[in-house]
């Protein structure tokens, strides 16, 4: 099979942190989604679209990355990391380079930059995170911080060159120009992503009675998964958080301007300073599962969202206001890089693209949930702050699923339901 090519020989190991680099790369090139903006004016100028129509490319794109990365993990588990990236070079690369052909026609922008390049995303995001974490058993949680990290971080690279390509050679000039940039990085990267050999440790390393606690004795296929509580648990956990995270996105210049009273202008300044929140909390959170465990980070995140939310309609001062918003896309982002190292302890790292990939509906549900809930309670009330109170409850009761979570067979209860070794019989002497 493909997937067996595509797996390391024992005794070849390398350096795993080439391959890490690799996935950065290869994230940093599928984050550059998040840039959007910056084509929405030139795009509205130029051929007289709307906003509104022009947004529907980027909200395609992100659907269709939650679709197809289920498909992408289900996949990678048959045919191994390196193919399913390759696909999503072609894909995401001919997608953005196709949308330069899109003149005068929106539904051609809507089939390339939306529903083929969105389906390359959807198939290389999985990539580096389910192959990661394979790699790095000692420091999951850092290790998928970091990739995740690398996708929040794509608009910050993308966005100034993107702009000064528009600027210089125009907006479908610069599509083209990208897709080959995209094609080129998100292909390379994939060359290099492969699966360590079964039941690869790193050199010297052995997982602490902690870690056995909290690590599941077996690995599980993603039937296996949706058979047991805890996958759904898991599920709600990612959605809860998401959609929090994602409430106060969608809603942050305007929540700012009726909070604080300050301008429209002040307020947009916003929008950037917590998309930096967003990227640096997919590292530090995950990072620090490492040492206290993933299911006492979603507490802590929970608990602190709790509060922010409960003080949000009382920061009447831009600065205060901006913390506490800033707080809660570092929460944000923490889900995201939390979570696959979670999936992985849960669910063994065998087959976590496609019980992760899986588990990522639940940012599209969010996505719908979190905006719309906002929305109508500020539309019905006439303010946030019932909203964002709302909120806050949630988050406080959300703080039990982690308290009460465990993996469904921890390495430490398989070992002491394993039975004594029988001793043999004494042998018979013989004269």
């Amino acid at each position: 099979m493909a997937g067996q090519t595509e797996t390391t020989p024992q005794g070849a190991v390398g350096n795993r942190w080439v391959i890490a680099a690799a996935g950065v790369v290869m994230q940093l090139a599928l984050g550059a989604v998040y840039a959007w903006s910056v084509f929405r004016i030139p795009l509205t100028k130029e051929f007289g679209w709307s906003i509104s129509e022009v947004t529907v490319t980027f909200t395609l794109s992100i659907f269709f990355l939650g679709v197809s990365a289920v498909f992408g993990g289900l996949w990678m588990a048959r045919v191994g990391p390196r193919t399913v990236g390759l696909t999503a070079a072609a894909l995401y690369g001919a997608g953005v380079f196709l949308a330069s052909f899109s003149a005068d026609k929106l539904w051609w922008l809507y089939l390339t930059y939306g529903v083929l390049a969105g389906t390359g995303l959807g198939f290389g995001y999985i990539v580096p995170v389910a192959t990661l974490v394979k790699w790095f058993p000692d420091k999951r949680g850092m290790i998928t911080g970091i990739a995740v990290a690398g996708f929040g971080g794509g608009a910050l690279v993308t966005a100034p060159i993107a702009t000064r390509l528009i600027e210089s050679r125009g907006v479908l000039p610069t599509f083209a120009i990208l897709g080959v940039i995209y094609l080129i990085m998100v292909a390379g990267a994939a060359l290099l992503m492969r699966n360590p050999p079964e039941g690869y440790r790193p050199p010297g390393w052995e997982p602490s009675e902690a870690q056995k606690a909290q690590r599941s004795a077996r690995d599980y296929t993603v039937r296996g998964a949706l058979g047991t509580w805890q996958w759904y648990a898991l599920w709600a956990l990612l959605f809860l958080n998401v959609t929090a995270g994602i409430a106060i996105i969608s809603q942050a210049a305007a929540m700012a301007e009726e909070v604080t009273g300050v301008t429209a202008l002040t307020a947009a300044g916003l929008v950037g300073i917590i998309s930096i929140a967003n990227g640096a909390g997919r590292f530090l959170w995950a990072w620090l599962s490492d040492f206290i465990g993933r299911k006492w980070v979603f507490l802590s995140m929970f608990l602190i969202q709790a509060v922010v939310f409960f003080l949000l309609p009382r920061a009447t001062t831009f600065g205060l206001f901006t913390v506490l918003a800033f707080i809660v896309l570092l929460c944000y982002g923490g889900g995201f890089g939390t979570m696959p190292a979670f999936a992985a302890d849960y669910f063994g790292p065998k087959n976590v693209g496609s019980v992760y990939g899986l588990m990522l509906t639940a940012w599209g549900v969010a996505g719908i949930v979190g905006p719309t809930l906002i929305a109508r309670i500020r539309e019905s009330t006439g303010a946030y702050s019932n909203a964002l109170y709302v909120i806050a409850g949630i988050m406080l009761v959300s703080a039990i699923i982690p308290f009460i979570v465990r993996p469904p067979l921890s390495q430490q209860e398989a070992a002491a339901e394993e039975p004594e070794p029988t001793p043999a019989p004494p042998r018979e002497r013989t004269t």
